[in-house]
């Protein structure tokens, strides 16, 4: 058995912060005992065809040219997930397809866990992610924003309706990735499950002062990659509700009593109220 593992690499060299945690993103990958292909979509990406050959991961590796990307665009999400379809639908024996971002650890019982479940096909993730930044652990049950690891258990033909589906899809740069993939899941028919109470993802936060990427950028990107998204959910019947209805709608769509425990339920309790709060509260600051 084995998994098509869909990433991207920052570039390499700018920022020492953001290099050791891809490398230790790839060593976490490595130490799993499954058979792994990493499917790298790069985009001129400054040193990371070094990195990747000096890390002797097993790869399918894609470089796209900046300037085949419309104006001012650093990647594209549409690509990276098109590109890793196709490898998936003419690979011998994929099982699994896997998306993850790299400045994350991931668990080293990810692939036992995902062989207990007895289904043919699904959708696992886990949520939420054990944050960490500056060295600390900022806390364990804190519903931060972002699902950085989500794992596709689907038949060849599921991945032909998978790579039909995004014909209507489109993405750049950052913002909505997480949502894209749970609504596809939904238009795929499949199960989803948490698997928070079985194991955990330790998440860094970036050094975003070795790019070109503030919190300004990110919502620029946010909307117009919603712009996209919308038209994604119209054209496959999904609720507009995956792009305007934020986390709340997601967290709401991903809930099952099957995955709850303690900390996911102090997570939910946590994630309502104290954000409802915080944008009630700047609303009134705005009038």
């Amino acid at each position: 058995m084995k998994a098509l593992w869909i990433v991207s690499f920052r570039p390499m060299g700018e920022s020492k912060i953001n290099d050791l945690f891809q490398s230790m993103f790839v060593d976490s990958v490595k130490s799993l005992d499954f058979n792994i292909t990493f499917s790298l979509t790069q985009f001129d990406d400054l040193n990371v065809k070094e990195f990747v050959d000096r890390k002797k991961i097993k790869n399918i590796y894609t470089n796209v040219t900046k300037d085949s990307l419309p104006e001012k665009k650093k990647y594209s999400n549409k690509l990276m997930i098109d590109n890793a379809l196709e490898q998936y639908i003419d690979g011998d024996d994929f099982e699994y397809l896997v998306y993850s971002n790299a400045d994350i650890i991931v668990p080293n019982n990810l692939f036992y866990e995902l062989s207990r479940i007895k289904l043919e096909n699904f959708c696992a993730f886990i949520y939420p992610n054990t944050h960490v930044k500056n060295g600390n652990i900022k806390n364990t049950i804190w519903p931060h924003y972002g699902i950085d690891l989500i794992i596709f258990k689907i038949s060849k033909n599921k991945a032909v309706k998978f790579k039909e589906l995004i014909k209507t899809y489109n993405a750049y740069d950052w913002g909505l990735q997480e949502n894209f993939y749970m609504a596809a899941s939904e238009a795929l028919n499949l199960e989803r499950i948490n698997l928070f109470k079985k194991t955990k993802v330790i998440k860094f936060e970036n050094d975003f002062s070795a790019f070109s990427e503030d919190r300004s950028t990110q919502i620029k990107a946010w909307k117009e990659n919603c712009d996209y998204f919308l038209k994604f959910l119209k054209a496959n019947n999904l609720s507009k509700l995956y792009a305007n209805g934020s986390y709340y709608y997601l967290l709401y769509k991903i809930f099952r009593f099957r995955d709850l425990n303690l900390s996911l339920i102090l997570s939910y309790i946590i994630f309502y109220p104290y954000n409802l709060f915080k944008k009630i509260l700047n609303i009134f600051k705005k009038i």
